[in-house]
């Protein structure tokens, strides 16, 4: 059901020094990007290795405050093999999902949850024609 660990996103307050210390500092490659509605920049990924990414947000500097979140630690998502399958377990076993399988602009399939400390857990189910898989 759970493959493993696909992200951890973090929510930044300068992108570019951000990007420089995970690419050029530790060494780790500036995968994709994806832009919002409005097709400002929204999120970087940072691939570390095969399937397994950082995803920064913009934080404090994005130009819409209504999409800004605190600084630090923002989710983590656990990558699945079938998104349907994993929403039923969890609704099975009396949680309450925050977001419904749905498609997201990497054209993956996701849903939602809060962890009892109220910790976002993203949990996505990767297609073929998503950028993780073809970066």
């Amino acid at each position: 059901m759970i493959k493993g660990i696909g992200h951890l996103a973090l929510t930044v307050q300068n992108m570019d020094k951000s990007l420089q210390f995970y690419c050029d500092i530790l060494g780790f490659e500036r995968a994709f990007e994806i832009r919002d509605d409005e097709n400002n920049p929204w999120i970087e990924y940072i691939k570390v290795a095969p399937g397994q990414f950082i995803e920064l947000f913009y934080g404090r500097q994005n130009k819409h405050p209504e999409k800004s979140h605190e600084i630090g630690f923002n989710h983590f998502c656990l990558e699945v093999d079938d998104i349907n399958k994993v929403a039923n377990h969890l609704k099975t076993k009396g949680l309450t999902l925050d977001v419904e399988p749905t498609k997201g602009k990497d054209n993956n399939y996701q849903c939602w949850i809060k962890d009892p400390d109220g910790n976002r857990i993203e949990f996505m189910q990767m297609e073929p024609a998503s950028p993780h898989m073809n970066c």
